[in-house]
């Protein structure tokens, strides 16, 4: 049976998520402190994690950096009561697979659950080149013009699909949808953000804008 562990410190949050989980077939565990939930998780196998950031001990954001570190792949959907495009953007780049604000409804939130325990496996390794822009999906390597580039691993999910759709308008809303897995806010900037992070660091003319529709990789 799929095992979901909820670190959640507000008894009322974690009990009605933890019902609402095992009426649809889920088996839960519930933990209410950050250093906790990190003992569990290398103690027991689990398939999903709903992480709180506000938490006891160390939060959120410091059990997914120390999971991620550590080479924990298993789908984390962050649940938090920050709800600024910065929190989120912070999140997601630290490795969260998803992100939502409380309070939400439960079909929404389940509705994440399933989609996270259904994505497929990691992409294919074959090492990707667009001109100079060299990026290596096993190694998790980019270059250009041979100078190794630096990306965090949200940059690099959004030049792996740049570089796997060259010349092809994407729309924000497809981006979002793909690489952040966002699809209920189409009006997130966060796309915009990190395009400006890719050209900072590959240059301004690699991606073009075109107004209106969304955004090519040249």
């Amino acid at each position: 049976m799929t095992r979901i562990l909820i670190v959640e410190d507000e008894p009322r949050i974690s009990e009605f998520v933890s019902k609402g989980l095992v009426a649809a077939g889920y088996e839960t565990d519930v933990v209410d402190d950050g250093a906790v939930a990190l003992r569990r998780m290398f103690e027991t196998t689990f398939h999903l994690v709903l992480l709180d950031v506000g938490l006891p001990s160390i939060d959120g954001f410091e059990v997914l950096h120390q999971l991620r570190g550590q080479g924990f792949t298993l789908p984390i959907i962050m649940l938090t009561a920050r709800s600024s495009i910065r929190d989120t953007v912070d999140g997601l780049d630290a490795g969260a697979n998803d992100y939502i604000a409380k309070p939400f409804r439960f079909d929404e939130l389940l509705a994440r659950v399933r989609t996270r325990l259904r994505d497929p496996g990691p992409a294919e390794s074959t090492a990707l080149v667009r001109g100079a822009v060299t990026l290596d999906p096993l190694s998790r390597r980019a270059t250009s013009a041979g100078r190794d580039v630096e990306l965090s691993a949200r940059e690099f999910s959004l030049a792996e699909y740049f570089l796997r759709h060259p010349g092809q308008v994407l729309s924000r809303e497809q981006l979002l949808s793909r690489v952040w897995g966002l699809d209920f806010d189409p009006g997130s900037n966060v796309v915009d953000v990190y395009v400006r992070y890719l050209r900072n660091k590959f240059g301004t003319a690699v991606i073009t804008t075109v107004r209106g529709a969304g955004y090519r990789w040249e």
